[in-house]
């Protein structure tokens, strides 16, 4: 295990309550939580009163875009701001800006190639038609809220911060279960959604998701590869992203039994996802192993030693 697998480590001389109130992973894990949630009131509250009152929150209007980046990506990002430069007190380094462009560059381009493969696979099977086109498509509200937004708040949530923490007090395996499970089952409250759609978002998302970050030790990779799957899928080629509304360039449809078309949720509840994403996945845990860079429980790293 290389000694950079571990961002945070608890201060040897921190007192016992600090290492149980602040320096644990459950303790920063609840700080960024409740950090977050008052973000996320406060400037919920701010946009009561700057937008008309009664406004919805709808993805298709530049007013909702803008309640949902001020409620969910920004105060997930100033949250883990907080935690990392006040409680953990060290250098942000997996969301530097110097590793923003080639990281986020790498993810957008693994992103629209993951997702077309994916599409390519559904036509091939005769899934996946295209029966017209729309120009007029919110492409720039698409990008900025299902895309970027929603892969700023949701891999800083996932695995900058459970992932991330789970793997210093767990190891990895512990680390990769638990925040693929949150990642699935919390869209499992979209239209459309069931269990096995949850199930195939942990599997071909949270697992593939958090392995990136394992390799890479950057967030940047994640949100860019997040962003462009959600661009590709619903602006792209027309097809809804997690149950929502499909907007896109594209406008198409879908055949055949759901397990195979993922149905009303979108391609991410098809089997050819799950079964594209996992093949890259389990190419990315090969390199992984080959770099011995599984992180054991924090109680073996203990009895264990320094390295």
């Amino acid at each position: 295990m290389s000694p950079q697998s571990i961002a945070f480590t608890t201060p040897t001389t921190a007192s016992r309550w600090k290492q149980r109130l602040l320096y644990s992973p459950t303790a920063r894990i609840v700080i960024f939580a409740l950090v977050m949630a008052a973000l996320a009131v406060l400037f919920g509250s701010i946009d009561h009163y700057t937008f008309a009152r009664g406004a919805r929150m709808s993805m298709a209007t530049p007013v909702g875009v803008a309640i949902y980046l001020t409620t969910m990506p920004l105060p997930a990002l100033l949250a883990y701001l907080f935690l990392v430069r006040v409680v953990e007190r060290r250098p942000v380094d997996e969301l530097s800006p110097r590793r923003l462009p080639a990281g986020l560059a790498l993810g957008l381009l693994g992103g629209l190639a993951l997702f077309s493969v994916v599409v390519g696979v559904l036509w091939l099977l005769g899934s996946y038609h295209v029966i017209g086109t729309n120009p007029d498509a919110h492409w720039l509200l698409a990008l900025l809220s299902v895309g970027l937004g929603a892969g700023v708040g949701e891999e800083i949530v996932t695995r900058g911060v459970l992932f991330r923490i789970a793997e210093e007090g767990l190891g990895t395996w512990w680390a990769l279960a638990i925040s693929a499970l949150f990642f699935g089952f919390a869209h499992g409250h979209n239209p459309g959604a069931t269990v096995w759609s949850s199930a195939a978002i942990a599997i071909e998302a949270g697992v593939l998701f958090a392995l990136i970050y394992h390799l890479t030790r950057s967030l940047w990779p994640c949100i860019g590869l997040h962003a462009a799957w959600n661009f590709a899928q619903g602006t792209i080629y027309g097809i809804p992203v997690s149950g929502g509304h499909a907007d896109g360039w594209l406008v198409s449809t879908r055949g055949g039994p759901d397990w195979l078309s993922g149905g009303v949720f979108g391609a991410e509840a098809s089997v050819v996802a799950l079964l594209v994403c996992s093949t890259l996945s389990l190419l990315l845990l090969v390199a992984i192993l080959r770099r011995h860079s599984i992180v054991p429980p924090a109680r073996r790293r203990r009895a264990a030693g320094p390295a």
